[in-house]
């Protein structure tokens, strides 16, 4: 019986590479996301690449009562999760607390913490019964070093690592390992997002440097994901050699 990992955020970025990586290592996928036409053709892409079986969860982890039913709806094996993989997120604007704009923050607060646990508390009791199972979150550097005008994202960092902290001192009785992987700069849709469509503001994020890339994020999940029963990575953060922490960049 293949393993079974469920990824957030599947549509784009970190989270596609990351099902497109788990799937060649021969896991089964159940891939979530807002965009149900992304999700439908990464699974086809997952059939006829690796003949790997997946199940799409089209709903947004903002939504508690969309992520309840839509986790719910797993049927047989498809609820007995090995691996999730936290991975929905994003940063939304970049200017100082003053000038903050509201909704941009309840976004940020919504989808990278309130979600996060949503997805969490309706997949963690499986593996409780279970004693077994893996909980990676998809940090960030922004979640041990401030920088100029992140506020409120370097907020909802911080907490996605204290939360995953106490993950995993909560999960230590059921034999659930909780990791967290934190990159730095890596060019996806992320600052797209952030800029809320600008792609000239997007692109000089990595100019003169060379960014993690999506699949630098996917070879570090397989990593801490096949490690021997008996080890945990608890804590892996990554950056482009050019980066030493989030405010620290040469360029």
């Amino acid at each position: 019986m293949k393993k079974i990992a469920l990824v957030t955020g599947a549509t784009a970025g970190f989270g596609e590479a990351i099902a497109i990586k788990l799937a060649e290592s021969g896991y089964n996928l159940i891939i979530t996301g807002r965009r149900d036409e992304r999700l439908q053709d990464l699974k086809e892409k997952l059939a006829k690449d690796f003949g790997t079986e997946s199940v799409t969860l089209c709903f947004d982890v903002r939504d508690k009562e969309a992520v309840d039913m839509a986790i719910d709806s797993l049927k047989g094996d498809w609820k007995n999760i090995d691996l999730l993989v936290n991975n929905a997120g994003l940063a939304v604007g970049l200017g100082p607390i003053q000038e903050g704009v509201v909704d941009d923050w309840e976004r940020m607060i919504d989808t990278n913490v309130k979600g996060l646990l949503y997805v969490t508390r309706k997949i963690s009791p499986t593996m409780v019964e279970r004693k077994k199972g893996h909980i990676i979150n998809i940090g960030s550097t922004a979640g041990k070093d401030v920088y100029l005008n992140g506020n409120v994202y370097c907020g909802t960092k911080h907490a996605v690592n204290a939360i995953s902290q106490a993950m995993r001192i909560d999960m230590l009785p059921y034999n659930i390992k909780v990791t967290q992987i934190r990159p730095g700069l890596a060019e996806t849709e992320f600052s797209v997002v952030r800029f809320k469509g600008d792609k000239d503001k997007a692109d000089a994020t990595y100019k003169n440097i060379e960014p993690l890339y999506a699949k630098d994020i996917a070879d570090a999940v397989l990593f801490v994901a096949t490690r021997p029963d008996s080890v945990n990575i608890n804590d892996l953060e990554i950056t482009c050699t050019a980066q030493a922490n989030s405010y620290y960049v040469h360029k």
